[in-house]
């Protein structure tokens, strides 16, 4: 399936949706509160049509599960082979707070796994992107795509690690005092939405622990453009992050090289 689908028209697809957001971000906006209390503006709901609709137009066979649509019931989602898992605007907090740090995430899953996914940062027009088996790749504005690798944590230099702006707690920071035992030296940074994952990818980072709650849309994109940049995506106990389960919740997971 994964040779189907043109990378090309998923990133023209991101950059549709991505000006959609900006059109709302670059001006005055009005913020309401979905039904578990978290932000949802404008800017959601019209990058979730542009995505939907182009989807649905070039790959009608596969079914959508999007943050912003009323979800299949369990009964007929499990019997998916493949289906696309949507965040139109990942990071509505980091969007209201205007740091530019919100994505619009895209994967397609097989069988509760990733096997593609695009990660787009509207503001600057960049992209990360990766394929089962194909590695991942960055492509900057009106640049061509550039393979990413993991970098190794080397002896006597900082391991890097992220502690989330909004949702650090005592598992985070406990999590943090662990790689301080064992390496000594680490240095704590921060990243909005799913451009942690892509942090780690790049090499700008080592490790990124997510021990709050998030969905499932949150972290597949990112899922795999990490892994196949090289890093490792477990549960704390080293079992695999699943997807398309019943409850769309993700359990905590760590992001590692």
């Amino acid at each position: 399936m994964t040779a189907q689908i043109d990378i090309n028209l998923l990133l023209d697809i991101a950059r549709l949706a991505g000006k959609a957001i900006l059109q709302i971000y670059n001006n005055a906006f009005d913020v309401t509160q979905k039904d578990d209390n978290s932000p949802l503006t404008l800017a959601d709901t019209a990058s979730n049509q542009v995505i939907i609709d182009r989807l649905t137009q070039n790959y009608p066979q596969i079914p959508i599960i999007s943050e912003e649509n009323k979800q299949t019931a369990w009964e007929e989602r499990q019997k998916w082979e493949y289906c696309w898992l949507i965040d139109p605007l990942d990071g509505t907090k980091e969007f209201i707070k205007r740091n530019g740090e919100f994505t619009i995430n895209i994967a397609l899953i097989h069988r509760q796994s990733p096997v593609l996914g695009l990660v787009y940062i509207p503001v600057q027009d960049l992209a990360y992107y990766a394929v089962k088996g194909k590695g991942s790749y960055k492509v900057e504005s009106g640049g061509v795509a550039v393979r990413i690798h993991t970098r190794p944590i080397e002896a006597g230099k900082p391991v890097i690690t992220f502690a989330s702006r909004s949702h650090r707690n005592r598992e985070t920071n406990e999590f943090i005092d662990r790689l301080e035992e064992k390496y000594g030296n680490v240095t704590v940074t921060g990243a909005g939405s799913a451009l942690k994952f892509c942090m780690v990818a790049e090499g700008k980072a080592h490790v990124y622990p997510r021990f709050s709650p998030c969905m499932e849309w949150d972290t597949a994109a990112g899922h795999i453009v990490a892994a196949e940049a090289g890093a490792t995506v477990n549960q704390p106990d080293g079992s695999p992050l699943l997807y398309n389960k019943e409850n769309l919740l993700s359990p905590y997971f760590v992001v590692s090289v």
